[in-house]
C-alpha cells in the first residue's frame, strides 16, 4: 500500500518544517499534521509526495505530428508561446500522449521545486515520486472536489482555488460544476490515490530524475564488454551497408555514362575518363553526367542517404529521389552543395516512419 504525503497550499508562501500537510497510509487512514511531525511519523519510509496544484501550471500541447515521443525540450518549445517566463527557469514535465495525440504538461519553477525537494530530504523523508493533486484526479472526475480547504478540478482544467473564486470562474468553464460534499469528495480522493484511472505526471523528470543503484563491478565490466561488441558489430554492418549503397550509385552512374558515351566500352576510372572527355573541348560546358558524378562525389557521397531514383530532364537538370535519417541531414546536403558551387535544392521533404523522403534537385547550369 502506498503512503502519500500531501502538502497543503497554505505552506507555499513560506516553505519550512512547519508546513501543514496530510499523511495518507490507506483508504480511511489520513492524518493532518506539520511537515516536521510527518517526518518523525514516517521515520525514513519512502513516500509519494503530493503537491498542491497552486505550485504548478497545467498546459496541453497541440496534436503532435509524430507518434514517437518527443523529448522534454521539444515539448517545452512547443508550449513556449503559452509561457510568460524564460524556459531556463522552469521545470517542464510531460505526461503520456492522450487519445487526441496531445501531451499534457505540468510546469513549475525549477529553483522552487529544487528547494522543496531539499527541504524534504533534509527532514529525512525519502521521496519515490512527486505528483500534483489536481493532475491525480481522473479526466471523468465528477466535479469540484473538496480537498484540503479548497476546491480542486481534474481533467483538462486542472485547477485548485477557494470555493468563492471557483464560483466566480464557473460561468467560464462551459458546463455547470457538480459541487461534491465532504463524503463524496473523500471517495473521489481515495480512488485517485489508490486506484487511479489516468496516468498522472511524475515531476521527477529530467535533472530531477532519480538515480539508479550502482551495479557491481563485475556487472559493469560485462555490460561494458557487451556494449563494445554491439557498437563494433553495428559499425561493421553500417560500413558494409554504406559500401553497398556507394556501389549501387556508382553502377547507376556507369549506366548513364555508357548511355551518353557508347563509344567508351571499357571503363577503368569513371571520373578520370569524364575529365578526359571534357578536356577534349575546354570551352564546352560540363555535361549532365559529369555534373552527376561531381554531385555524387562532393555532396551525396559525404552523407548517410539512400538513393531511390535518378531522373534527368533537359532544361530542368537532375532529380534524385532519396531518403535520409533526418531533416538536418538534408540541410547538410544542401550546404555541401553550396560549398561545392552546385545549385542544389531540396524539395518534397516528408517524414516516412523513421526516415525522411525528399527530392534533391541539381539544376542545369546556364
Amino acid at each position: 500500500m502506498k503512503t502519500w504525503l500531501h502538502l497543503s497550499a497554505d505552506g507555499l508562501a513560506a516553505p519550512s518544517a512547519q508546513w501543514p500537510c496530510c499523511v495518507w497510509r490507506a483508504p480511511g487512514d489520513s492524518r493532518e499534521l506539520l511537515l516536521i511531525e510527518a517526518a518523525q511519523l514516517l521515520a525514513g519510509q519512502a513516500v509519494h509526495l503530493l503537491l498542491p496544484m497552486e505550485m504548478c501550471s497545467g498546459f496541453r500541447s497541440e496534436k503532435w505530428p509524430s507518434r514517437r515521443r518527443p523529448n522534454p525540450q521539444a515539448i517545452a518549445f512547443a508550449i513556449e508561446d503559452q509561457l510568460a517566463e524564460d524556459l531556463e527557469t522552469l521545470h517542464v514535465c510531460a505526461g503520456k500522449r492522450d487519445r487526441s495525440g496531445c501531451y499534457p504538461v505540468l510546469v513549475t519553477h525549477k529553483a522552487r521545486f529544487k528547494a522543496l525537494l531539499q527541504l524534504v530530504a533534509t527532514l529525512g523523508i525519502e521521496v519515490s515520486s512527486v505528483h500534483v493533486d489536481a493532475d491525480l484526479l481522473a479526466a471523468d472526475s465528477p466535479g469540484a472536489v473538496d480537498w484540503f480547504g479548497r476546491r480542486v478540478l481534474g481533467g483538462e482544467a486542472r485547477l485548485a482555488m477557494s470555493a468563492p473564486a471557483l464560483t466566480t470562474l464557473e460561468p467560464l468553464l462551459g458546463a455547470p460544476l457538480q459541487w461534491l460534499d465532504e463524503a463524496a469528495s473523500k471517495a473521489v480522493i481515495e480512488q485517485a490515490l489508490w486506484a487511479p484511472k489516468g496516468q498522472p505526471i511524475n515531476l521527477l523528470q529530467g535533472e530531477f530524475r532519480q538515480g539508479k543503484r550502482a551495479w557491481p563491478w563485475s556487472t559493469v565490466a560485462i555490460a561494458a564488454g557487451v556494449l563494445f561488441m554491439l557498437d563494433w558489430s553495428f559499425k561493421e554492418v553500417r560500413i558494409h551497408y554504406l559500401e553497398g549503397q556507394a556501389q549501387q550509385l556508382y553502377a547507376q552512374s556507369v549506366q548513364r555514362f555508357q548511355a551518353l558515351y557508347p563509344q567508351q566500352t571499357r571503363i577503368v576510372d569513371l571520373a578520370a575518363q569524364l575529365k578526359a572527355l571534357q578536356g577534349q573541348g575546354a570551352s564546352q560546358a560540363p555535361t549532365p553526367l559529369s555534373r552527376l558524378v561531381s554531385l555524387t562525389e562532393q555532396v551525396i557521397g559525404g552523407g548517410d542517404v539512400d538513393v531511390q531514383r535518378l531522373e534527368f530532364r533537359a532544361g530542368d537538370g537532375w532529380k534524385i529521389q532519396l531518403t535520409a535519417n533526418s531533416f538536418s541531414e538534408l540541410e547538410q546536403l544542401r550546404e555541401r552543395g553550396q560549398q561545392s558551387g552546385m545549385p542544389v535544392r531540396i524539395g518534397n521533404a516528408s517524414k516516412d516512419g523513421r526516415r525522411v523522403q525528399a527530392v534533391l534537385m541539381l539544376e542545369e547550369s546556364l
